[in-house]
């Protein structure tokens, strides 16, 4: 089993996740951050530590983001890894639970 980053994260980005992660398993995006599915060890320290409520254990995802573990892989595949904090994106906290947001993601 893994986690998986859903769509509240895309736009908002916060790192608080990858500080905790004890394989490094996140990888980054221009907006967006996800789960190397092969990588993660199931220990869910990075759930409750997410401000926007966007990881989820692969067996929890909501409904309608299903997508997402499959988007999470392919993702993890090309972008580079994420090993410390960063600072949000700007706008975060106007995008943070803003429905729907899979169209404004950038690969």
């Amino acid at each position: 089993m893994t986690f998986v980053v859903t769509d509240n994260c895309i736009k908002c980005k916060y790192t608080d996740c990858v500080e905790v992660c004890p394989v490094d398993c996140f990888y980054e995006g221009p907006n967006f951050l996800v789960i190397h599915p092969d990588e993660c060890i199931d220990c869910a320290l990075c759930e409750p530590e997410c401000p926007a409520q966007a990881i989820f254990s692969e067996d929890e995802v909501p409904a309608g983001q299903e997508a997402f573990i499959e988007l999470n892989s392919e993702l993890a595949n090309i972008w580079p890894n994420i090993t410390e904090k960063k600072d949000a994106l700007p706008d975060a906290a106007e995008w943070d639970g803003k429905p729907n947001k899979l169209p404004q993601l950038e690969r």
